[in-house]
């Protein structure tokens, strides 16, 4: 028979076991499998990633042109840097600055010059003839030519007359200031100076523009045509608007500052 001792101790033994033999469950089961498909999962994600780059498949030959392209992007990139600091120390400098303040004067002027009228143009754009067999077209026309012509983009303008077999008379260059009046005996006088039958617009600007404008319907050559007159359009790569205008020197206006 077993004493009383020995019966306390074999529960309590019995009691320690059971704590450290593990109890694998149900749940306990499937919460393992899941991590254990999340990891696998994970792993192949990371070894598709780094295998099915872009760069993964690329030839050798392909590689070294990248390389060579981001090589040279990186020159260009290096030059530009080195063209603005190098403008920006002659802006800087005090010899810099003065070159570049005449260069950006002079430019300005010339510019200027050919909106004014000072200065020759030349460029691409077009000639438009005006013919008058019946003496019908008159200042108010040729006025809606021109305003038509400004506003297709025309960046300098003379006009000419009387043209014939290709030559003109008297040329006027075409400004802001410009007036257009009937003649007292026929003709039309332009600042001043009487132009007859058959006229020509020389026009520099971009000629498709220009001439679509022109040819819109009740537009410039619907109207030159419902006068009884004709209209003859021919473009051109280079043409020469050299017709001048003197500069005056203003009597009351300065400069502001």
């Amino acid at each position: 028979m077993s004493s009383p001792q020995q019966e306390q101790q074999e529960p309590r033994a019995g009691g320690w076991r059971r704590l450290l033999t593990p109890r694998l469950r149900r749940v306990d089961v499937a919460v393992a499998v899941l991590l254990a498909v999340l990891g696998f999962a994970a792993v192949v994600q990371v070894r598709s990633t780094q295998e099915e780059g872009p760069l993964a498949l690329a030839r050798q030959e392909d590689l070294v042109q990248i390389l060579d392209e981001l090589s040279n992007r990186n020159d260009r990139l290096r030059a530009e840097v080195n063209a603005l600091e190098q403008s920006e120390r002659e802006l800087t400098s005090g010899t810099g600055t003065t070159e570049a303040a005449l260069a950006e004067a002079r430019r300005r002027a010339q510019l200027l010059g050919v909106l004014a009228g000072t200065v020759p143009a030349r460029g691409p754009g077009l000639r438009l003839t005006v013919s008058d067999p019946e003496e019908r077209i008159t200042a108010d026309v040729l006025l809606d030519a021109l305003e038509e012509l400004r506003a297709a983009g025309a960046e300098a303008i003379q006009l000419e007359g009387p043209v014939s077999g290709g030559e003109s008379g008297t040329q006027v260059r075409v400004a802001v200031s410009t007036a257009l009046v009937d003649g007292e005996d026929g003709g039309v006088v332009v600042d001043g100076e009487l132009l007859r039958p058959p006229y020509r617009f020389v026009v520099i600007g971009d000629p498709a523009t220009i001439e679509s404008a022109l040819g819109i319907p009740g537009g410039v050559v619907d109207n030159i045509t419902t006068r009884g007159g004709g209209a003859t359009v021919q473009t051109g790569d280079e043409l020469v608007v050299d017709a001048l205008r003197p500069l005056a020197t203003p009597r009351y206006a300065r400069p502001a500052p």
